[in-house]
């Protein structure tokens, strides 16, 4: 069994009522940032709470709505696209490694479509492209294909993308760029 945390419920009391541990842990891991219900399942898992106990407490913070998986989602979504720039491939394995089930990501993804994301692309590149005027015209266009990509946009997208920009500049694309290929 794994030892209570220092300074927690479980900790004053050796014979600690686990669910009372359970809602503690679980309130003052939600009065840090919001979490989803599976980050709290696994957190109170480490802390050898009972199944049967993470069930029941965990119930109880989603009726009365302080577990929300389906707006954590939109939230999530809304914050990393507007932010970071992150493609929707990308936000759909983050909500999957943060537990979110696929009817919720789907919902939340909703929200961006094709239009918007290749918009935001080009946002990207536009203000990376500032920072990068004193370099060679094809290391530009790799490194931008680059960041486009490690943000999961589709490589035909950020091919696409690099090319117009470059193009706006006047400046021909990368000729790995032209066949797609990188």
């Amino acid at each position: 069994m794994i030892a209570p945390t220092p300074g927690s419920p479980a900790d004053l009391q050796p014979d600690a009522d686990p669910e009372q541990v359970a809602r503690a842990i679980v309130l003052r891991r939600l009065s840090a940032a919001p979490r989803t219900r599976a980050e709290l399942a696994s957190d109170l898992a480490r802390r050898a709470v009972p199944e049967d106990v993470i069930e029941r407490v965990l119930t109880r913070f989603a009726e009365v709505g302080l577990i929300d998986d389906a707006e954590y989602a939109r939230l999530w979504v809304s914050s990393r696209h507007r932010s970071k720039g992150t493609a929707r491939g990308s936000l759909r394995r983050e909500l999957r490694q943060k537990g979110i089930e696929d009817d919720d990501a789907s919902e939340a993804l909703a929200g961006i479509d094709d239009a918007a994301e290749l918009e935001r692309a080009r946002a990207l590149v536009v203000t990376k492209a500032r920072s990068m005027t004193r370099l060679e015209p094809d290391v530009r266009s790799r490194r931008l294909f680059s960041m486009l990509c490690r943000r999961g946009y589709p490589s035909s997208v950020a091919a696409s993308v690099v090319r117009e920009a470059l193009a706006q500049e006047g400046l021909e694309s990368d000729a790995a760029l032209e066949s797609g290929s990188q």
